[in-house]
């Protein structure tokens, strides 16, 4: 993994070899050099280990992307804001499985830290709503269940929405 300004420099160095091959007349190799500037740029926003670790995540393999995660050494200074939160929502998720404090604090990050897609949005409210309805929060869990129910737009948590409404009531 590069760090982010290695990205831009890399990126800008293409677009400035691109410029010196299309002066020069070769115009398939300026073509190919703003395809890699634009690999670069789009690098700079989707971090690959973070997108590693999503597919290790989709396998159910929890060790692997804690392993994919663990690459990423300084988040703060390697990442973008939006994958900062990507970050934390995976070390939340893998946090739920064991221990709740710490998958709340990193939901809890990640939901201010912001996430891009607005389905990613109400998965983490949704299971910190969850999280918090076993440790007894009923007031906190019901506005974050609100909340993932206004930003789920595709409907695809209903059913989880659903389910942890009536737990509420039971409580």
């Amino acid at each position: 993994m590069f760090p982010k300004i290695i990205k831009l420099i890399l990126a800008a160095l293409s677009v400035g070899a691109s410029i010196y091959q299309f002066i020069e007349g070769y115009t398939g190799n300026g073509v190919f050099l703003i395809l890699v500037a634009g690999m670069f740029v789009l690098l700079y926003y989707k971090n690959e280990i973070i997108f590693l670790a999503f597919l290790q995540l989709r396998k159910q393999n929890f060790e692997g992307t804690l392993k994919w995660l663990n690459r990423i050494g300084n988040p703060e200074a390697n990442l973008v804001t939006k994958q900062q939160g990507y970050f934390h929502y995976l070390h939340g998720i893998i946090a739920s499985q064991t221990n709740l404090t710490k998958a709340e604090k990193s939901f809890r990050k990640a939901l201010s830290l912001g996430l891009n897609m607005q389905a990613d949005e109400a998965m983490a409210k949704l299971s910190l709503a969850g999280i918090l309805l076993q440790k007894r929060r009923k007031r906190e869990a019901t506005t974050l269940l609100s909340e993932a129910k206004k930003a789920d737009t595709h409907n695809m948590l209903t059913e989880q929405i659903k389910m942890m409404q009536t737990q509420l009531k039971r409580i």
